[in-house]
């Protein structure tokens, strides 16, 4: 902010707060609360008429109260201009610069920064006390194996806790998923259900694309392909009354199909291709209409990155908790 924009909104801020406590002052004329009147202001509403008396003491107090806490607030943080308010900011923390004035002062690195008190240096605060007492709790986690991790009770309350706060809005908060996001606690996974797999399905983020194949087969080879696929690699039956080439279905996914989902239909991890025999792989629905929807216009699903929200220790976490979905012990 400019030096004079800064002076600008210094004294119009200041100068309303003075004005208003002279109009409170001067307003109650030197009475007393316990001196009433019969004057009125001079004027009518609707036949009522308004006495001149002043405010009840306590009222009065108030509005002195308002004034007070707005001189003490504009003192303490930034709101006068270049002012930045005689609280430190976060960054005081790590220099001796104590000027409540300095526009920007230099921290590690030789970045600056904003000096005074402000929301962000909050947050950067508390964070960096969370940090210091709980970053050696996950350093420590992240130097063991995810599947010593998921052996461990406590770890993985704070993986259960980290999976409620962050994946639990898709996956549910049992971690069966959805409509178009998988069950965690079976052993099906798009991408591999390895550790370090799901570690980094996790940092990274997933991205499939099922492509629609109505302008490639046709609204009949829709009907075919998905009869194929729910039958022959489901296992499922038709709908009665279904009518249907199979063969012509059969055809079509091994020239067409085959590419991701594989000539068996059991998928392709390292493109998230799901496997087509296996229940879980449908998660947009098992029905023949379903289905034909899949086929017809495609699925676009994606899995966002968690790497630099949350960062690696945290993630290892995390995976391990997931992980630990789907290798129960076998007396649970």
């Amino acid at each position: 902010m400019t030096t004079f924009w800064s002076w600008y909104v210094t004294i119009l801020s200041l100068g309303t707060i003075f004005a208003l406590t002279w109009l409170i002052f001067g307003t109650r004329k030197g009475q007393t609360n316990d001196e009433v009147t019969n004057e009125t202001v001079g004027h009518a509403f609707d036949g009522i008429e308004e006495y001149d008396n002043p405010l009840p003491k306590w009222w009065f107090m108030l509005f002195v109260a308002t004034i007070v806490f707005a001189l003490g607030y504009l003192a303490l943080y930034p709101g006068l201009g270049n002012w930045k308010g005689l609280l430190p900011g976060f960054e005081y923390l790590d220099n001796e610069a104590k000027t409540p004035f300095a526009t920007n002062v230099e921290i590690a690195g030789g970045e600056e920064r904003n000096g005074g008190w402000t929301g962000v240096h909050q947050w950067e605060k508390e964070m960096a006390k969370a940090d210091a007492k709980y970053g050696p709790i996950y350093a420590k986690y992240a130097a063991m194996p995810i599947e010593e991790v998921a052996k461990d009770d406590k770890a993985l309350k704070m993986g259960g806790r980290l999976f409620a706060s962050h994946c639990s809005v898709c996956h549910g908060s049992d971690a069966k998923g959805a409509y178009g996001f998988p069950n965690l606690t079976d052993t099906e996974w798009r991408w591999g259900g390895e550790p370090e797999t799901i570690k980094t399905t996790i940092m990274e983020g997933r991205e499939g694309a099922m492509p629609a194949h109505l302008p490639i087969i046709g609204e009949d080879g829709v009907h075919n392909v998905a009869a194929y696929v729910l039958t022959e690699l489901a296992g499922r039956k038709l709908p009665e009354g279904t009518e249907a080439d199979i063969a012509a279905g059969q055809k079509i996914f091994s020239t067409t199909c085959f590419a991701c989902h594989g000539a068996d239909g059991k998928g392709t991890p390292a493109m998230g291709a799901p496997n087509l025999t296996d229940p879980a792989a449908f998660i947009y629905g098992t029905s023949y209409a379903q289905l034909q929807q899949t086929i017809r216009y495609g699925r676009h699903g994606k899995m966002p990155t968690q790497k630099d929200f949350l960062g690696n220790d945290k993630v290892h976490l995390l995976a391990a908790y997931v992980y630990s979905l789907s290798h129960k012990p076998a007396a649970e």
